[in-house]
């Protein structure tokens, strides 16, 4: 009976001790985490990438508390644990054997981490889904796309993984132009207005450098296609691009250049004279007539 207690004691004196390191490095996770948040001047690539080793650490240590406290109770209540780790041995290697998926995901979680591929608050596309990272462990990334959907990728799925806020983002809106319009007349308002929002006090100091005005970049069956981009910080390039798109719109309503617009050419054959007159249709624009 004596043995029993002691050995009762002795299980809730592990169980007790576990917790507490448990505790203790959820603590100790989120008082590095604010100290880091909290620090001016360390770069955001690097305060990032310590974000997500410290995750991953976390996650480490975890497991091997909870390991020790389980050993350490079976061994604590008479269990012989020496064939255990034999067998764990073993079955460790058969496993090895057929779960090479898990080992090529855990593979591919140390060198993400180890050659800083991305981190936590990385906006990143991995095949057809992109989004936001909001966590990273040795085996899978959580990502959050646009649409709040939480997506969990396998380490060792992410072959090719573009990373969209690394140093540095684009921003780039492409425009459509009406084949009437003068195009250097286009490529000065678009300039005009590239400048304006260069210079404008609030989003000026999120560019890296001069906006470019690039075209034509491409031509379809009824627009020219031309394009304005320009370098910001990592991860705003969604709302400069918002923002430098409604501000060209404007600056091209201000100027009249016009959107283009559906147009069609119906081919029209005399059979008793065999001539062929070409005639055109399409939306009308304003002030002008249908033809």
């Amino acid at each position: 009976m004596d043995s029993l207690q002691g050995n009762l004691l002795a299980g809730v004196a592990i169980m007790a001790l576990s917790t507490a390191a448990l505790v203790a490095t959820r603590v100790v996770r989120r008082r590095i985490l604010r100290a880091i948040r909290s620090r001016e001047g360390l770069p955001r690539e690097r305060q990032q990438q310590v974000i997500t080793l410290i995750g991953i650490a976390t996650w480490s240590v975890t497991v091997l508390i909870v390991t020790v406290a389980v050993l350490m109770l079976l061994s604590t209540f008479g269990i012989d644990i020496t064939p255990m780790l034999a067998g764990v041995g073993v079955a460790g290697l058969a496993i090895s054997l057929g779960a090479q998926t898990l080992i090529k995901d855990l593979l591919g979680g140390f060198f993400i981490v180890m050659e800083n591929q991305y981190a936590v608050g990385d906006t990143i596309k991995v095949g057809a889904l992109s989004g936001e990272v909001e966590r990273v462990t040795l085996r899978t990334t959580s990502l959050r796309d646009d649409n709040g959907q939480l997506h969990i990728i396998p380490n060792g799925e992410a072959r090719i993984v573009s990373n969209l806020t690394k140093k540095w983002s684009r921003a780039v809106v492409d425009l459509a132009v009406a084949y009437e319009e003068d195009l250097d007349r286009v490529f000065g308002v678009l300039r005009e207005a590239a400048e304006a929002f260069a210079q404008d006090a609030a989003w000026g100091p999120l560019l890296l450098e001069a906006p470019q005005v690039l075209g034509p970049m491409s031509l379809d069956d009824r627009a020219v296609g031309v394009r304005v981009m320009v370098k910001t910080g990592p991860g705003r390039q969604a709302e400069v691009t918002r923002e430098l798109r409604k501000q060209i719109l404007a600056t091209c309503e201000r100027h009249g250049i016009a959107p283009p617009y559906p147009r069609r050419e119906v081919w029209v054959r005399d059979w008793q004279t065999g001539q062929t007159g070409q005639q055109q249709t399409g939306r009308a624009m304003p002030g002008q007539e249908e033809t």
